[in-house]
C-alpha cells in the first residue's frame, strides 16, 4: 500500500504561503520540546525481526523485558536522559548471547565478527556510528564516544578500533564474542546454500537489537546494534549504522529504530520515512505500519520497527514471522514476540542485569 500524505500547511495547498511561513522554515524555529509540559518517560525495545526457534522465545522475551526495565530505570534517575536510556538498554542486549549484537553476534561467511551500531539524539540531531568492528564488546558505547568526542558520525574497522583505544574502551578479542549458537547458525546456512543470495530478504536472520526513548523533558533518542546477517560477505554493511535507515531521532517528531532486511531498509530510508509520516500527522503506530507496508510493496523488503513520538506515543510493528519487543511506561512492561501479542507484567521488580 502506497501512502501519500500532504503537509497540512504545504505551499501546494496554500497559495499565500511564503518561504518564511513554509513548514520547512517553521520546523527550524518552533517552541523547544523542553518547554512543553512534563511527559511520562517511555523506552521501547526490539530484539530483532526474525524467525525464532521455540527454545529461544522465552530467552528473547526475558532479554527485551530486562532491557526495557534497565532503560526505564535510567529515565527515572535524577540525571537520566533518553540518550542514556537507549545506550543502557542496547548494552543489555549486546551482552546477552541470545541476541545478534555484541556477544553472540552472527558470523560472516569467513567466520568473522563484524559489528555495526548507531546512536542518535534528537536535540541537535547528533549521531555516532561504527561499522565492521570486532574488538569492542559494546559497539553502541563506541558509537556514543564517536558522537561526543570526535567530529565524525561514522567510523569503520581498524580506524574505529584505534579510536576506541584513544577514548579508553577496553579491547576485546574477536573470538571472545563468538558463541556456539552463532557457529551453528553459520554451519546451517552454509549447508543449505541460503546465505546472502536467498537468505537476505527472507524473515529468517535479521535479529538486530534496538531501542528508542523519550524522557520527561521531551527529548528523544535511538540506538541500534547488530552483527549483521549470518554468512554475509566480509565487509558487508547493512542499515543499522546508517542515519535515517537503521535509526533516526528528532526532538520535534520522535525516534525510530529498525530491524530486518538491511538492503531494503537502506533503499527506502525506513527510519526517516516513518518520522516523515509522523511529521505529516500520523500517530506512531500508524506510521510504523505504513512505513513497513511501503517497504514491502515498493522494494519487497521485510522487517520491524519500534517508534516513539516526542509526546510518548508508541509504535511497534513487524512484517516478519516474529519480533521480540517490550516497552515500559510507568510501572507496567508491555511485551510480545508474535503478531498481536500484548502481554503485560509489573516491571518494578525485574530490572536486574545478566
Amino acid at each position: 500500500m502506497s501512502v501519500s500524505v500532504r503537509l497540512r500547511n504545504s505551499p501546494i495547498n496554500s497559495p499565500k504561503s511564503s518561504p518564511c511561513t513554509s513548514p520547512r522554515f517553521l520546523h527550524k524555529h518552533p517552541r523547544s520540546p523542553a518547554a512543553r509540559r512534563s511527559i511520562m518517560p517511555v523506552v521501547v525495545i526490539h530484539g530483532g525481526a526474525a524467525v525464532v526457534s521455540p527454545d529461544k522465545v522465552q530467552l528473547k522475551l526475558e532479554g527485551v523485558k530486562r532491557a526495557a526495565n534497565i532503560g526505564y530505570e535510567v529515565l527515572q534517575s535524577s540525571n537520566g536522559t533518553a540518550l542514556d536510556a537507549v545506550e543502557a538498554a542496547v548494552k543489555v542486549m549486546e551482552d546477552d548471547p541470545v541476541f545478534n549484537a555484541g556477544f553472540g553476534a552472527s558470523l560472516t561467511l569467513t567466520e568473522k565478527i563484524e559489528l555495526d551500531a548507531l546512536i542518535m539524539e534528537g536535540t541537535r540531531m547528533k549521531a555516532g556510528a561504527v561499522a565492521g568492528v570486532s574488538k569492542v564488546a559494546n559497539p553502541v558505547t563506541l558509537s556514543r564516544h564517536i558522537m561526543e568526542k570526535s567530529e565524525h558520525v561514522l567510523m569503520i574497522g581498524d580506524g574505529a578500533h584505534k579510536f576506541a583505544d584513544e577514548v579508553g574502551m577496553p579491547a576485546t578479542k574477536p573470538e571472545a564474542l563468538v558463541t556456539e549458537y552463532a557457529c551453528e547458525r553459520l554451519n546451517y546456512f552454509k549447508s543449505f546454500m541460503t546465505a546472502v543470495n536467498s537468505g537476505m530478504g527472507k524473515s529468517s536472520d535479521h535479529d538486530t537489537v534496538g531501542a528508542v526513548a523519550v524522557d520527561s523533558a521531551g527529548h528523544v533518542a535511538c540506538a541500534t546494534s547488530t552483527g549483521g546477517i549470518t554468512a554475509k560477505q566480509e565487509g558487508r554493511v547493512g542499515d543499522s549504522p546508517c542515519v535515517g535507515s537503521g535509526g533516526f531521532a528528532d526532538d520535534f517528531i520522535g525516534a525510530v529504530s529498525t530491524t530486518g532486511h538491511g538492503e531494503a531498509i537502506m533503499r527506502v530510508c525506513l527510519a526517516r520515512h516513518i518520522t516523515g509520516l509522523m511529521q505529516q500527522g500520523m500517530k506512531a503506530q500508524e506510521a510504523a505500519v505504513a512505513g513497513l507496508e511501503y517497504m514491502k510493496n515498493r522494494v519487497q523488503g521485510y522487517g520491524g520497527v519500534v517508534v516513539v513520538s516526542n509526546k510518548g506515543d508508541i509504535g511497534v510493528h513487524f512484517t516478519t514471522e516474529c519480533m521480540a519487543w517490550a516497552y515500559r511506561k510507568g510501572s507496567v512492561v508491555h511485551y510480545g514476540i508474535q503478531p498481536d501479542d500484548d502481554l503485560t507484567e509489573d516491571g518494578s521488580s525485574d530490572s536486574s542485569p545478566l
